[in-house]
């Protein structure tokens, strides 16, 4: 296998954290990439890393440890920032309200918008994990433009069919659902098997 068929054949994942409750998710998809052995990229905000610190007691680096590569949001000039860049997809987990708008209106401002711009415009899978409730007007424009544009709103809704034993298991379910539609190979969602017995 030569170096260029090599590289092709590890995927390659851009994750995004921002700062909005819900640093689990970010956390457990970096892991679980670790573990189907998924080239991680990372950005993550200073307000995203300051809910990593607020929710999970991480710093910076221990955070940055767990992706296989950290690149700092003023980073303008890093590989993801480009569309030549070879990635699967990309995930903003969480997605502030902020990051949102930015991505809906192409206002690349730091490194975790333009390459969710990148990723958009090259007609790649882009997952936003949006956290906030209710919904104003200008949060629901925001979410069907970019749907318009080819991404794809993921709020990470609990599966209570699924009857899940702990907040763990909720975060790893939805982790493993947005992995599945990132096409990431591995992915392990619970599937559907249908109402047997209604009665």
């Amino acid at each position: 296998m030569n170096q260029v068929t090599e590289q092709r054949a590890v995927q390659r994942l851009i994750v995004g954290i921002s700062g909005a409750s819900g640093a689990a998710y970010g956390l457990q998809l970096l892991r679980r990439c670790r573990e189907l052995g998924v080239h991680t990229h990372l950005i993550a905000t200073p307000a995203g890393l300051l809910n990593v610190h607020h929710e999970l007691g991480l710093s910076r680096d221990a955070l940055e440890a767990e992706a296989s590569e950290a690149h700092a949001p003023g980073d303008i000039g890093a590989c993801v920032a480009s569309g030549s860049f070879d990635a699967a997809a990309m995930v903003v987990t969480p997605c502030s309200m902020k990051t949102l708008a930015a991505i809906a209106h192409g206002f690349g401002d730091n490194l975790l918008t333009r390459a969710a711009d990148v990723t958009l415009k090259e007609r790649r899978r882009l997952l936003l994990m949006v956290r906030e409730t209710p919904f104003n007007l200008a949060h629901l424009r925001n979410m069907t433009a970019v749907t318009e544009m080819g991404g794809i709103i993921f709020p990470p809704l609990p599966a209570f069919y699924l009857k899940p034993q702990s907040v763990e298991q909720l975060v790893a379910e939805s982790v493993e659902r947005v992995l599945d539609l990132c096409g990431i190979t591995g992915a392990q969602p619970q599937r559907w098997p249908g109402l047997r017995d209604a009665r």
